[in-house]
């Protein structure tokens, strides 16, 4: 563990929960012997780079025993800070910056936290008031993570645990780990993580950026220390700045500033280099001063030459070696490179450790690059600059231009409009281009338990898409930088490093605040103050260019070379078994991947795995569980495995054919005849192609009849056999994945017209508005469009479905909360059903049941039934269709993965009858 930990109100274990806190450490660290309070205050601390290391030993406490502090972190500001103490009488024993954030604290309180500019998450404890504040950087680059006994809620003294890592929270072991089911639906939803308090792991929160915990004996309360957010909108209201050239000179010396300030260390210090412009512009300032400079004069902790660590991935579509090669050949003598190249064999070696440090999931497997560079680097250096934050910060990605000009638009200030729109077509041609790839959009609903679905419906996610000073605020304080921010700390600390970010700095955002959205995004560039306050400094080919990749893994270039091992995970009883899952459609939709990697991304495929590899390593595996709490797996008396083993699958239990389904009733009453119909719901095995349906409806009702109860089915009463019109037309070939129809550009225009309902998708998806076309041809879908809008406007509905026909009426569309395989595909409806409902009649009075069953056999009903409407396609019955549709009013079937498409249907009569 790296960081600070402590308990609070857990009496005389306070030691022994300390202890385990600190994982596979003492809590006895290189710093200090921790601090412990009348046995209800336990503070543990391990920090690694830090100003002064020599005398800033912690935890530190004032000379007047008040207050102590633990801190991981540095404050860069920390002289300013300690000149104007000393001018209010505070003396120093040391030359720390930690000593001035506790002489702060004491001299202002929590008022003293937004002064502070740097990295930081610290607890102090006040030994006059028994309080312990803890408080996290105005960015949350320094992560804080906490539990509040709920139980312990209206006690005396409330029961706290806090630290820089969950883990350690895990191994005081006073709560028990179980996932956060909220948290997985929205990362696996939304891909979001990291943008609220909620952390994965149930009851465990993170505190945000820029609050402060305090913990007393009355209770807790999170509050935030700082306006910066509020501020930054107040400087953004303001008239703005003209962007000239002394903006872009004063933008550079703040930079250059930034990168010094955090070149403070004792320890030797290091450059993570993408081939990217931030990355490079940290480098670059680097090398420029090491080459300006006397070496008298130079950064201490640099040295005669900077280090530098690339992730590079030779002949692969993101391969950033290149852009590399042209920084380092312009700064020869400055500079020592180290490239590393991850391969997808040594991924899925490292892929156990790898989740285990994230310690909850991530967006991609991109982070696994800055794993590798990270273990390579802690061989040289101690600290390491990067990047991270330019992209939030000055509209770093792609969709920042389409908030820009839709801001623009709002603004009316059309002239700007037109000229970003035609400086930015190239941008914008590759953001179509994605748009309409022709890649497969499956939604993750149908990958999906139906249940953990419903149970998370109202789960929304929203951003700002008009405002671009609002919307680069949302992405820096919650919705982007806290993930990335969260996995660059678990990497460095994994390796005993300390990674600082020049762009995340307080005072350089404001200075970005204050000018007009033009030094940000201008004549289709973004990062622009960054572009030209680096010309020069910078190759012209990195400053210049259009295309960002950065530090990520060619994730979909891997999948396919580790297909085979990501298969075997998908097809796990583990997987499987979870709550959270549709193993079937997950499998199957990988599979098609397998066969055609073109057509599907791999995002959400890595989502899936990550939250089994998550739950694998921290509540499935008793060794990955020591290891997840800081242990080695050789302590745990087993070596790692490359995946952990899983638990065994759980076995649903069958639906019995004599009950109705969860939420229906097995009689109804119809309101065509009066008739009482009992319903019987049949569920069978997933059907595919090629499935013989008699042979399958035969033994399904040899199986009914078997075990029927005497007062089931009254002897002689007449009954039918209803089928669903989807499983015939899976058998006979007439539906296909959704990813096996390419809908041509006249079905993805005319499906847009279409409205959908909460029953079914019909035409309005371009896969089943193509099938329609295959049907019926393109002229008579556009003479039903036609007649359709005409019946819209004098009030008459249907008009579509009668030119078309009733075949294209019958046609489903992909149902997320279906049963594989309708959750995944599209279909026409079965053909010559009338002659399936003869041949299915047939099959049924040969089958071996009881002859008085077989007697009362009326015949074979193939059903369209959903939950706003029914329609029988076909039949060999003379019993009217509108009498039969009404049996199902209620749908009785069911809408989701109930997996019951058959019925057997009985007429008990009139109550006179009866």
């Amino acid at each position: 563990m790296c960081g600070i930990a402590g308990t609070y109100g857990f009496g005389a274990d306070t030691e022994g929960i300390a202890r385990r806190m600190s994982g596979a450490l003492a809590h006895r660290g290189p710093d200090g012997e921790g601090l412990f309070v009348d046995d209800q205050i336990g503070l543990a601390h391990r920090r690694l780079a830090i100003i002064d290391r020599e005398h800033g030993a912690q935890p530190m406490t004032t000379a007047d025993g008040r207050y102590t502090i633990i801190y991981n972190g540095e404050t860069y500001n920390y002289l300013d800070l300690r000149t104007e103490l000393e001018q209010l009488g505070h003396t120093f024993r040391t030359d720390s910056d930690t000593e001035v954030l506790l002489e702060a604290h004491a001299e202002w309180g929590t008022a003293a936290y937004d002064r502070f500019n740097g990295m930081f998450a610290f607890a102090i404890h006040d030994a006059e008031t028994g309080t312990v504040t803890i408080a996290r950087d105005h960015f949350g680059i320094k992560p804080l993570y906490y539990w509040i006994d709920p139980a312990a809620e209206g006690a005396d003294s409330p029961r706290v645990v806090f630290g820089s890592e969950i883990r350690s929270l895990l191994a005081a072991r006073v709560f028990e780990a179980a996932p956060d089911d909220r948290a997985v639906y929205r990362y696996l939803k939304f891909r979001v993580q990291d943008d609220d308090s909620q952390t994965f792991f149930a009851g465990v929160s993170r505190l945000m950026a820029g609050q402060v915990l305090e913990i007393r004996a009355d209770g807790t309360e999170v509050s935030s220390f700082t306006r910066l957010q509020e501020e930054l909108r107040e400087i953004a209201a303001r008239p703005s700045r003209p962007y000239d050239e002394s903006v872009v000179d004063e933008y550079r010396e703040r930079f250059q500033e930034s990168v010094r300030l955090r070149l403070q260390s004792e320890v030797p210090v290091g450059t993570s280099l993408s081939g990217g412009l931030d990355s490079s512009a940290v480098a670059a300032v680097i090398a420029r001063h090491l080459r300006d400079q006397p070496e008298d004069e130079r950064y201490s902790a640099v040295g005669s030459r900077q280090n530098t660590f690339s992730a590079v991935f030779p002949n692969s579509s993101n391969d950033e070696e290149r852009y590399v090669d042209a920084l380092l050949e312009d700064n020869k003598g400055q500079i020592t490179a180290h490239k590393i190249t991850p391969q997808p064999g040594a991924f899925l070696e490292d892929v156990h450790d790898f989740v285990r440090t994230q310690e909850e999931p991530i967006i991609s497997t991109g982070p696994y690059a800055q794993y590798a560079v990270m273990r390579e680097a802690s061989q040289h250096v101690t600290v390491l600059l990067d990047g991270q934050g330019a992209d939030e910060m000055m509209a770093g990605y792609n969709p920042y231009f389409y908030v820009y000009l839709r801001q623009l638009r709002k603004q009316k200030r059309f002239k700007e409009l037109a000229s970003e729109v035609v400086g930015s077509r190239d941008i914008l041609r590759k953001l179509a281009r994605t748009k309409f790839s022709g890649r497969t959009s499956v939604p993750i609903e149908a990958l999906l338990n139906s249940g953990f679905v419903a149970e998370h419906s109202g789960e929304k996610v929203s951003s700002v898409q008009d405002d671009l000073k609002e919307r680069l605020l949302e992405d820096t304080f919650r919705s982007s930088l806290p993930s990335l921010l969260r996995y660059e700390d678990k990497n460095t600390m994994r390796f005993s490093i300390e990674g600082r970010v020049p762009f995340v700095d307080k005072e350089l955002l404001k200075f970005l605040f204050s000018l007009d959205e033009s030094a940000i995004i201008h004549d289709g560039w973004n990062k622009r103050i960054l572009r030209e306050s680096m010309f020069g400094i910078l190759p012209d080919m990195i400053s210049k260019r259009r295309n960002k990749i950065g530090f990520t893994t060619p994730e979909g270039e891997w999948f396919r070379n580790i297909a085979p091992q990501l298969r075997e995970i998908f097809a796990s009883p583990s997987f499987a078994s979870r709550p959270y899952f549709d193993a079937a459609s997950v499998l199957a939709l990988f599979d098609d991947y397998i066969a055609h990697p073109e057509n599907h991304g791999t995002l959400m495929f890595w989502r899936l795995l990550n939250v089994e590899l998550w739950m694998r390593t921290f509540f499935d595996d008793a060794d990955g569980a020591v290891r997840a709490l800081g242990g080695s797996a050789e302590a745990a008396g087993a070596p790692a495995p490359v995946l952990a083993p899983a638990p065994e699958e759980t076995v649903e239990e069958p639906k019995s054919d004599h009950l109705a389904n969860p939420g229906k009733e097995l009689d109804l009453v119809s309101e065509a005849d009066g008739h009482t119909w009992r319903r019987f719901p049949l569920q069978t095995e997933l059907v595919a192609r090629g499935d013989d349906i008699e042979k399958l409806v035969r033994e399904r009702v040899e199986r009914f009849a078997a075990d029927l109860p005497e007062d089931a089915s009254p002897a002689g009463v007449p009954w039918y056999f209803v089928i669903s019109e989807k499983i015939i037309a899976i058998s006979q070939g007439r539906s296909w994945f959704t990813w096996e129809v390419k809908p041509r550009r006249s079905a993805k225009v005319l499906s847009r017209f279409v409205s959908r309902t909460p029953a079914g998708i019909g035409l309005g998806d371009p896969t089943t508005m193509e099938l329609a076309i295959r049907e019926v041809g393109l002229p008579r879908v556009l003479a039903a469009s036609a007649a359709g809008a005409a019946g819209k406007a004098v009030g008459r509905k249907g008009l579509f479905y009668e030119v078309v026909g009733a075949n294209v009426r019958a046609i489903d569309g992909p149902t997320p909360y279906s049963a594989f395989p309708s959750n995944v595909s599209a279909k026409l409806p079965p053909k010559d059903p009338d002659a399936v409902s003869a041949r299915i009649s047939a099959a049924i009075r040969g089958a071996d049941i009881p002859a008085a069953l077989r007697d009362s056999f009326v015949g074979t009903v193939v059903m369209d039934a959903n939950d706003i409407g029914r329609n029988v396609l076909g039949s060999d019955v003379a019993t009217p269709h509108e009498n039969l549709e009404a049996t199902f009013a209620d749908n009785p079937l069911g809408q989701g993965r109930q997996r019951t498409p058959m019925a057997v249907l009985v007429d008990l009569g009139t109550a006179t009858q009866r």
